[in-house]
């Protein structure tokens, strides 16, 4: 196994390219960790961004751990949507200390920078996150490192502290200057990347958490993909193009209801029940109306033929069929952000 000197945390974005390269302008022999889940990381870019930024990536999946968190009430809240920031470096920074005795490593880095985000980087949060995660004499944040006490290894010298930074707050000059330092010219865009901080993808893991017995990693990764339809208990996700009905396949359960139109381009179509029952007969043809009207051709072929259109349903190695005219019904239907606003805010006055 390649002995490292520390491991860094790995997002993608500006802040944690440049504390690894700053480490490694010290001379130090530095591993990334870019963990993944069904909310951020992205396991297929790990090459482009070796060659690109002159790193060393390994892609680490904490879905399960992740998922586990985030629907047991994380301890210190929620942001703005449904993103536990806190918890989250929480729990990257565990992962990645129990790495250490594996590559040899002596610390932690992070691109953390002071005031840069209003819930995970003010300085009472970072020094949360050292304690509850157990890292605090080993966790060094090289780009605002000047604002916070030294550690052992700066106090021995074996890290330069002169050579740290003090970064602070939201802006990115300081940033962009460092980039350019390190001929960094292709700078990743200043988004955090997390799926959880945004209200589109709110709605769609809202139900999920909250009507899934025990959900796993599978459900959220499902819920990422095409339409999210729900009735009570009975959930329908539908692809909205190819790359959603490619995906969608990997995530099919044993007791899930695959439905497609037979003869016509389909949408991708699984029906799974929140409490592993099965589906009545009734709910199938109704969700197969609904399919059948996201197909263009198979509407065109009803209104030109007025023939009904064969839907196939798979389900526990069995097939059956159903003939159904194309037909939406409002008691299937995606939430929109407004609707589980207020019950977000609930949430979050609970956690506190």
């Amino acid at each position: 196994m390649k002995q490292y000197d520390g491991l860094a945390l790995f997002s993608g974005g500006l802040d944690s390219i440049l504390a690894a390269r700053l480490m490694m302008e010290q001379g130090k022999k530095i591993l990334c960790l870019h963990f993944t889940s069904p909310f951020f990381g992205d396991e297929k870019a790990v090459p482009h961004w070796e060659k690109k930024y002159g790193l060393e990536i390994k892609a680490i999946n904490i879905a399960e751990d992740y998922c586990n968190m985030l629907i047991n009430n994380p301890a210190n809240g929620f942001g703005s949507a449904l993103n536990p920031c806190v918890d989250c470096k929480i729990i990257m920074m565990k992962h990645a200390k129990a790495l250490m005795q594996e590559y040899g490593a002596k610390f932690l880095v992070s691109g953390e920078v002071l005031g840069q985000r209003p819930m995970s980087q003010r300085r009472d949060t970072l020094n949360v996150i050292r304690r509850d995660a157990d890292v605090k004499d080993i966790l060094l944040r090289p780009l605002c490192a000047k604002h916070m006490d030294p550690l052992t290894i700066e106090i021995s010298g074996e890290i330069d502290r002169s050579k740290l930074l003090g970064f602070f707050g939201r802006g990115r000059k300081d940033q962009l200057a460092l980039a350019k330092h390190f001929d960094i010219t292709d700078i990743p865009t200043a988004a955090g990347g997390c799926k959880l901080t945004e209200k589109e993808n709110a709605r769609r893991y809202y139900e999920v958490m909250q009507k899934i017995n025990n959900p796993t990693a599978n459900d959220f990764y499902l819920a990422n993909h095409g339409r999210q339809l729900w009735n009570n208990d009975i959930w329908v996700s539908i692809g909205r193009k190819q790359a959603d009905n490619e995906q969608m396949q990997q995530y099919i359960k044993t007791n899930d209801y695959v439905l497609r139109i037979e003869h016509f381009p389909s949408p991708y179509c699984i029906v799974r029940h929140a409490k592993n029952l099965p589906v009545p007969q009734e709910e199938l043809q109704i969700i197969g109306e609904i399919l059948a009207s996201y197909s263009n051709k198979a509407c065109n072929a009803y209104n030109e033929n007025n023939m009904p259109i064969s839907i196939k349903i798979e389900h526990k190695n069995e097939i059956s069929r159903i003939n159904v005219i194309p037909k939406r019904n409002e008691i299937y239907k995606e939430l929109h952000f407004d609707e589980i606003k207020e019950a977000l805010q609930q949430l979050k006055k609970q956690d506190k």
